[in-house]
């Protein structure tokens, strides 16, 4: 008989009670170091003191007007983003798939005003992720996603990552935009490179294209600056962000500059709760933790010891573990022997992992974990590690 809850996840037997810093509790007393941070979501771990606090008060005062109205936090948060990223403008949304469709709107949107109505085509990147909708499903172009729910939303050309020539020759007359994850995450925490983003900016200054960022998942520190793309010195046109925005508080947002929004005007896109009162007073919380002085000096400072640790397991264990991947603390194990293997022992060790593509173990810590979680982590893998040899028969040296 189905479930109440329709069932679409293979969820692990466990239900969490509270959470405080880098740690969960489950119902049944087993405590649990996350290391998944909700998939990139928990950056300032959980029950940050200053995000409860402003979720609390503003609970107290109002959750919703609907958008007919002005939001004041809203347009707080919104000047903000504005003041430290590449952008001009943005839209509120309640997901990270949201975010990604609207940019898909704001891009063939910006070719049709500026008299190109043909072009409406998006280049993206194999292994990517945007998102489960109709139009985010076809932007990710994975056939196991794609499977049953009849044919692809048209307008979708996949071309491998890190590949210019293959890019140039995907774009047409019908092309408006490329789109692509700095660092892919469900992909297998794969890192485009700076050459081939810079490169992607050229191509889209040359053919009159936009160039639409996905950090859903890489941006909000993960990478230790505000976005990935700061490494690299590229700014993007457009740029969809949900996941640590508000920390686990639903919201998501696509920005743009002025020039790439010029066909987002009155009447072309709207959401009913996308940034009320209640989510962009959280994430305005986010920002102050974020802002404040010294704060991403303090995320690389840990995330190099965390990277240094990992590469210290990959040494120890060749037989388990072959690579360590991305920046920051958006990162992923490349396995030796099934991932899958890896991820369940370590939650039988009470540590949160999850898969990815390419074989690869996901291990997002909160942005503000303590040495001393991340000593804790790293002795649960190395434990894991040594057991996965030993019942292998490989040993582990």
């Amino acid at each position: 008989m189905i479930t109440a809850v329709m069932p679409t996840y293979d969820r692990k037997d466990v239900a969490f009670a509270r959470g405080e810093g880098s740690y969960l509790y489950a119902t049944d007393g087993r405590r649990f170091l996350d290391w998944t941070s909700g998939i990139a979501v928990n950056n300032l771990g959980h029950c940050h003191p200053h995000l409860v606090k402003t979720l609390q008060e503003q609970a107290a005062a109002l959750w919703h007007t609907s958008n007919l109205y002005r939001i004041a936090h809203g347009e707080r948060l919104a000047q903000r983003l504005v003041e430290n990223s590449f952008a001009d403008t943005m839209f509120f949304s309640n997901s990270g798939a949201e975010a990604i469709e609207g940019g898909i709107k704001l891009c063939r949107k910006y070719q049709y005003v500026n008299g190109n109505p043909g072009r409406y085509k998006i280049v993206c990147f194999q292994q990517a992720f945007h998102g489960r909708t109709g139009a985010a499903l076809a932007a990710t172009g994975n056939e196991k996603y794609l499977q049953g729910f009849g044919p692809a939303a048209p307008g979708f050309v996949h071309v491998p990552l890190n590949n210019t020539n293959v890019v140039r020759d995907a774009i047409d007359d019908e092309t408006a935009a490329i789109l692509v994850e700095p660092v892919q995450g469900e992909g297998g925490v794969r890192t485009g490179t700076g050459d081939f983003l810079r490169e992607l900016r050229r191509i889209c200054d040359e053919f009159g294209l936009l160039l639409f960022f996905d950090e859903i998942q890489c941006g909000f520190g993960r990478t230790g600056k505000m976005w990935a793309y700061e490494w690299f010195d590229v700014e993007p046109d457009v740029m969809a962000v949900a996941k640590g925005i508000a920390n686990g508080f639903p919201l998501g947002a696509f920005m743009a500059t002025e020039k790439a929004a010029a066909g987002m005007v009155f009447g072309t896109h709207g959401s009913t709760y996308g940034g009320n009162p209640l989510a962009t007073a959280c994430g305005n919380a986010v920002l102050d933790v974020m802002l404040e002085p010294g704060f991403f000096e303090g995320v690389q400072k840990r995330a190099a010891y965390f990277r240094g640790k990992l590469e210290g397991l990959v040494a120890k264990h060749p037989k388990v573990l072959a690579e360590v991947r991305g920046m920051g603390f958006i990162s992923g194990l490349r396995c030796v022997t099934p991932s899958g293997d890896l991820v369940n022992a370590l939650f039988e060790r009470g540590m949160l992992t999850v898969g990815a593509g390419d074989n690869v173990v996901r291990t997002y810590p909160s942005l503000i974990a303590p040495a001393a979680d991340i000593d804790h982590g790293i002795a649960m893998i190395d434990d894991a590690c040594a057991a996965l040899a030993a019942k292998a028969g490989a040993g582990h040296g």
